[in-house]
Parts: C-alpha cells; structure tokens; sequence
C-alpha cells in the first residue's frame, strides 16, 4: 500500500506560480502511474496530469503548456509546477497513484485558489 501527502496549496494572484509537493511512502516501489487530479467547489473531480513509471506524461488540454509533472524522486516526493495559474485554476489538488496491480491510493489533497 502506498501513503501520500500533498502540500504547497495557497493563495496565490492570477498569473503566479506555485509547486505542489505529494510525499510518497509504503510500497514504493509497486507504482506504475503517478498523478494530479483535482475538484472545483461544485464540479466533479478531474484528471491534470499523468506520469508513468517510464516518464510517459499525460495533461489536460486545459492546464496544457502552464503545468509540469514530475515522478518520484529520490526523497520519493513527485511534484507539479504550475504556471500561469488562472481563477478556473482553483481547487483542492490530490494525488494519487496506482500500482502495477491495479490498487490506487490517494492524498488527502491541497488547496489551491486563485484570485486577486
């Protein structure tokens, strides 16, 4: 079983930046895929980003040349920058992995808002 937790959330103005940390530990070495996903007050929650255990990335078209994911590193923490963040931008970011065999884990998720 793999444990996360997510930080780096805030408050941050509409055009700014911020880096969201996921702290990864337990079964490390069973993940295959690594990624963000987040939920707007009022809206389902939706995939950002994925990354492979071969590097291969994955985004949504909206967050698409602003965000950039990262794997695992060795102090087994996996990041996203996110760039240019926009009021549509604001949400509570989780991560969430998911092993060879399937079983998924999640964080307990971030805060983010944008707004000035």
């Amino acid at each position: 079983q793999v444990q996360l937790v997510e930080s780096g959330g805030g408050l941050v103005q509409p055009g700014g930046s911020l880096r969201l940390s996921c702290a990864a530990s337990g079964s490390i070495f069973s993940i295959n895929v690594m990624g963000w996903y987040r939920q707007a007050p009022g809206k389902e929650r939706e995939l950002v980003a994925t990354i492979t255990s071969g590097y291969f990335t994955n985004y949504a078209n909206s967050v698409k040349g602003r965000f950039t994911i990262s794997g695992l590193n060795a102090k087994n923490t996996m990041y996203l920058q996110m760039n240019n963040l926009q009021p549509e931008d604001t949400a509570i970011y989780y991560c969430k992995t998911t092993t060879h065999n399937g079983m998924d884990s999640w964080g307990k998720g971030t805060l983010v808002t944008v707004s000035s």
